[in-house]
């Protein structure tokens, strides 16, 4: 215990601390002895990341809670299950590959607030294949993990706002229009739209 302290930078009193409100899982026991590895340190980091992003405990708790019984962080986050999105399971080596080493604690830990990754026990789970594809794909042509996660970040807030304005839209007519048929069209206007505005951006120039 006390060297796991040491090497995650916290005191035993805040590690038992931890362990008592089950933040860590417990460790592997020989006899009276208590191994922790790897894990345990990864845990530890993504916890003091997710304190400093201001994170409470007993919201990371949650979240601890939901990894250690296989629980996605979306669901725990209230995002319901994607009805088109395809989760995808990464081992921990397979992530790190994806994005060049830029998988440290403040990144997972900011993955992890937006629900894109979640863990089931050995492995990770990424909520959409399309935006592990396309973020990758981004860290590859250069801009650093940390700016994706960020912008991914702005890009929620007015895709929430987006998903509600089309979601009373959906609702309002339901009784005349079919709402499976109405969601498709919905995201063609986003597209459209956002296709126009990157022009009009590119046009005028950096401002």
């Amino acid at each position: 215990m006390e060297e796991l302290a040491a090497e995650a930078g916290i005191t035993v009193r805040t590690l038992r601390f931890y362990r008592e409100r089950k933040l860590i899982p417990p460790p592997r026991r020989e006899g009276r002895i208590a191994w922790y590895d790897e894990r345990h340190l990864a845990r530890l980091r993504t916890i003091s990341a997710l304190l400093e992003r201001g994170h409470t405990l007993s919201g990371i708790s949650e979240l601890a809670e939901a990894f250690d019984h296989g629980r996605g962080v979306g669901e725990v986050l209230g995002l319901g299950t994607p009805t088109e999105e395809i989760p995808v399971r990464l081992s921990p080596e397979e992530l790190a590959d994806h994005f060049a080493g830029q998988v440290t604690p403040e990144n997972l830990a900011a993955a992890m607030a937006l629900g894109y990754v979640g863990t089931d026990g050995e492995e990770f789970v990424h909520v959409s294949r399309r935006l592990l594809d396309v973020s990758t794909a981004l860290v590859r042509e250069g801009v650093p993990l940390a700016a994706v996660l960020e912008a991914g970040r702005k890009v929620r807030e007015h895709a929430d706002a987006l998903a509600g304005i089309f979601t009373e839209l959906i609702v309002t007519h339901a009784d005349t229009a079919d709402p499976q048929r109405l969601r498709p069209l919905a995201k063609s206007v986003v597209e459209a739209e956002l296709s126009l505005a990157m022009d009009r951006r590119m046009t005028a120039g950096p401002t």
